[in-house]
């Protein structure tokens, strides 16, 4: 076996035969890396735009690393030409069908841990530090040790879905460590609706439907503008998202309805 003239697999490949270890790792490795540097800087307090520029000069810095064929990982070209995921032909209908049912089946398994998690003791914690952390620091709370959990759960879904992504595209190469990407997936987001876990999924199944429409075809060229323009418009008439302005029209009705009205001997009624 050669790959990139090397000889043999370089040491932190050993143990990836096994699905086990590398699902293990799958949540391990991105667990690892997140609570290091959260631990780092939600200790020293870093947060707001600071802390994103952070991530993305971190994620940036890992981008050029890997690029380089010294680091065993493809260097430009990436990892690619996959043949087999747990004995299955990944080329096969059945295979990526199985894939596609295995990716469903972990979004919802993803959804419903993460509501059971956000309607928590833990989750209104978590929204007292969002409304007002230095408040909720006063009261006794340690704000860093919340936040550092939730950020170490995210990685941990976003390496699954990684692995979720890789066998499915076929191919896996440093410039998915592009900021691009990082601002698309909060363009996700925004579409959706803030504040919301089905906003989320909704907006990457919107905005990436979108992109697939465009970047098939001669409008390839023009499909960061659409993203921008898509950012713009959603920021301007729905600041709340899809999924967040429709569950205020529906608040909004509902309040109209219980308002009591008056009939003519101005004895109050309740509309039904």
């Amino acid at each position: 076996m050669v790959f990139l003239n090397w000889k043999e697999l370089p040491w932190f490949w050993y143990g990836f035969d096994n699905p086990l270890f590398a699902f293990l790792m799958v949540l391990f490795v991105p667990g690892l890396l997140a609570f290091v540097f959260g631990w780092l800087a939600f200790r020293s307090r870093v947060t707001g735009v600071y802390l994103s520029i952070i991530t993305q000069a971190m994620t940036y810095a890992l981008m050029l690393a890997f690029f380089r064929n010294e680091m065993g990982f493809g260097g430009n070209n990436g990892l690619t030409d996959y043949k087999d995921i747990l004995g299955f032909d990944v080329q096969a209908q059945s295979t990526r069908v199985a894939l596609y049912v295995a990716t469903v089946l972990l979004l919802m398994t993803a959804y419903a841990s993460c509501r059971l998690l956000v309607t928590s003791t833990y989750g209104k914690v978590l929204e007292a530090i969002r409304d007002a952390e230095s408040r909720t620091r006063f009261l006794g709370y340690r704000v860093e040790n919340y936040k550092l959990v939730a950020f170490v759960l995210s990685a941990c879904l976003a390496g699954v879905a990684g692995a979720l992504y890789v066998p499915q595209v076929g191919i896996i190469n440093p410039s998915e460590f592009a900021p691009a990407n990082s601002i698309e997936a909060v363009i996700w987001v925004a579409v959706g609706g803030r504040g919301t876990l089905s906003g989320a999924a909704l907006g990457a199944v919107i905005v990436n439907f979108a992109k697939s429409v465009f970047t098939t075809g001669a409008l390839a060229p023009y499909w960061l503008f659409a993203l921008g323009g898509l950012f713009v418009v959603t920021t301007l008439f729905l600041p709340k998202g899809i999924v967040g302005t429709i569950s205020q029209v529906v608040a909004d009705r509902r309040s109209r309805r219980a308002v009591p009205s008056t009939d003519e001997a101005g004895a109050p009624q309740v509309a039904e």
